[in-house]
């Protein structure tokens, strides 16, 4: 049986603290002694979830709350970023290459995309009017997480 490592970070939907939901994650991560691509991808895949929050799920209001919790089991990574806001709509639309729904900000539309490709599994739980759960999960090679 392993012995489960966990953290929890609640912050409100303003778009400088997306940096610190990245670096906090990454810090965390680290224990593990993932490798640079590794590290970057997970710093990557919160930014877009965070900013996605953000964007969408808030509109850029900065009352809302987002909740990041990040495990680790064994060399295992889970990430759940989660917030209360307007849900996703179509979200079978919404995980398509380039599709965004608010062009007039000039967004690349590739949230998801980057999500799916950088970890080993994306699932997505959303509800309009409720809010959107993005859980990832993702195995790190490290030396060190095959110890742990």
């Amino acid at each position: 049986m392993s012995d489960k490592n966990f953290m929890t970070l609640q912050f409100a939907s303003r778009s400088e603290n997306e940096a610190f939901a990245r670096v906090a994650v990454a810090a965390f991560v680290s224990q593990l002694d993932p490798t640079l691509n590794e590290l970057t991808d997970i710093k990557t895949v919160v930014s877009e979830a965070v900013t996605n929050s953000i964007i969408h799920g808030y509109n850029n209001r900065t009352d809302g709350v987002i909740t990041i919790s990040t495990q680790i089991d064994e060399d295992m990574v889970h990430i759940t970023v989660e917030d209360n806001g307007t849900g996703i709509e179509d979200l079978e639309q919404a995980k398509q290459p380039l599709y965004t729904s608010k062009p007039e900000l000039e967004r690349s539309g590739m949230g998801f995309t980057i999500m799916e490709n950088f970890m080993d599994e994306v699932d997505v739980v959303t509800a309009v009017g409720i809010g959107t759960k993005i859980k990832m999960m993702k195995r790190i090679e490290s030396k060190k997480a095959l110890y742990n």
